[in-house]
């Protein structure tokens, strides 16, 4: 159903109070970045597909429409959102999954979310909605804004309506088992990200390298049996990593994910370990002090993002002030008013 009016009539009013508001779909991911303040914005009945041509590989659909039921209907055409994103939770929506700008297991190879969205239509801060891209891959008029708001956590303005760019689900996947120290599986992990290989996931822990292959049968098989790893039966680990299911995210301590290098040597962090993206995501378990993993992670030439831990961090890795500004002037521009997922008061 289509209550985009009346979303924007709710902004308008709130922009005129100056009355900040929280954004909420199915608020699986409400724990996630820094606390924000204000009275709720339910936009989780403003749900629905609105086009979708499985030829033309396009989607589109509103914001509060469940992630679930787009995988549904995608996998009955054999289609997929090849950037796989976690959906942590079955209330999952698409404007919170854009929200995030979360991306899973496949996202080194097949691209991040921002890379399959098209379009957005939007609510500013001012009440006004805006559109921005299109419904059709070759799209080149002005600056693509709809990006901007791929992991804006709803700063920039209430998600009503997004255009994903699909792709058909691989013929073929495998997945891959081998025994390797962090190192030599973070060695291993680039030089084949360097080789014809199709390649799909790349993972690590505790001794265990995952590696996955999706593609044509032809192509797979014959990766796999250049590779001679262990053969698993089942589908590998990667749903269970993707949704945070495995062992490794369980218990209270800080997890902490480190954007690094893919081929940074391992860090000097206490705490078990999981490597992601072929090296490129890693993340920590434990309670270390954030100068010094922020500290470790700008060393190997990345950043550090507290994803979950004790209220009163800082979740993102500081900016530095040419980009903190460009960024706030930006944030500005979509919601003057400052109402659109405050930040909460210390």
């Amino acid at each position: 159903m289509d209550r985009g009016q009346q979303l924007a009539d709710r902004v308008r009013a709130a922009a005129a109070d100056g009355a900040p508001l929280v954004i909420r779909g199915g608020g699986s991911k409400a724990w996630y970045g820094d606390p924000v303040a204000g009275d709720t914005l339910d936009v989780s009945e403003h749900a629905g597909v609105i086009e979708y041509d499985p030829g033309e590989l396009v989607l589109t659909c509103r914001a509060g429409t469940p992630l679930a039921e787009l995988r549904a209907m995608l996998a009955e055409n054999g289609q997929h959102l090849p950037f796989d994103p976690p959906a942590f939770g079955d209330a999952a929506t698409v404007g919170g999954t854009v929200a995030c700008g979360f991306s899973g297991p496949a996202r080194p190879w097949a691209g991040a979310l921002r890379d399959y969205l098209l379009g957005t239509r939007i609510v500013n801060g001012r009440g006004e909605i805006l559109r921005f891209g299109g419904q059709v891959m070759k799209n080149v008029a002005g600056y693509d804004i709809s990006r901007l708001m791929a992991g804006a956590r709803g700063t920039l303005g209430v998600l009503l309506d997004v255009s994903f760019k699909v792709l058909p689900r691989p013929a073929s996947e495998r997945t891959l088992r081998f025994q390797y120290p962090q190192d030599e599986a973070i060695r291993r992990m680039n030089a084949w990200a360097g080789q014809p290989l199709p390649l799909s996931g790349a993972a690590w822990e505790d001794g265990v390298l995952w590696l996955r292959l999706s593609g044509a049968r032809s192509e797979v098989e014959q990766a796999a049996t250049t590779l001679d790893g262990e053969e698993v039966e089942d589908d590998g680990p990667w749903q269970a990593l993707r949704e945070h299911e495995l062992a490794f995210f369980a218990g209270d301590e800080p997890l902490w994910r480190l954007s690094l290098p893919p081929a940074a040597a391992p860090l000097d962090l206490a705490g078990p370990c999981l490597v992601d993206w072929g090296g490129a995501q890693r993340w920590y378990r434990g309670d270390p002090a954030v100068e010094v993993v922020r500290a470790a992670a700008a060393a190997s030439g990345g950043h550090a993002t507290l994803f979950h831990g004790p209220a009163g961090i800082g979740r993102g890795h500081p900016l530095p002030g040419t980009a903190a500004r460009l960024q706030e002037r930006i944030r500005r521009a979509f919601d003057p008013h400052d109402i659109l997922n405050r930040p909460a008061e210390p």
